[in-house]
């Protein structure tokens, strides 16, 4: 497989699409479309998991109702198999926190004429100091 030339449309138009759905809480459970039964990986503040289920249950099982979001950047690179890899930068608040930055990073893997995420990274910018 060869570069996907179009990597760049690709991964501003999956950011939409995902954080659309993601940021409303009666939308939120159609992310299980684009995470694989077995082969998705996501890690959410450290936390490791598994597969479309598991990742659902995490993605469900957050408590904040009201999302507020500012994208400040989206960068993406093609894959030599035909996937994208996806950097989003930005501000999050959620319910009645304060906003803090986070960073997102996503790898699409191509399947038939569409993608699947294979990798989900998800941190806050939040740094503890002890």
């Amino acid at each position: 497989m060869a570069l996907n030339a179009q990597y760049d449309a690709i991964g501003k138009g999956f950011v939409q699409q995902y954080y659309t759905l993601f940021d409303d809480p009666a939308q939120r459970p159609n992310l299980a479309n684009m995470y694989n039964v077995e082969t998705s990986f996501m890690t959410f503040e450290g936390v490791q998991l598994q597969g479309a289920v598991k990742i659902m249950e995490k993605l469900n099982g957050l408590s904040f109702q009201k999302i507020g979001r500012l994208i400040t950047s989206v960068d993406s690179q093609p894959m030599y198999d035909g996937g994208v890899l996806i950097n989003v930068l930005g501000r999050l608040q959620c319910d009645d926190d304060p906003p803090h930055p986070y960073i997102q990073t996503f790898v699409l893997k191509p399947l038939g004429e569409s993608f699947f995420v294979q990798h989900d990274i998800f941190r806050l910018g939040i740094h503890d100091v002890a």
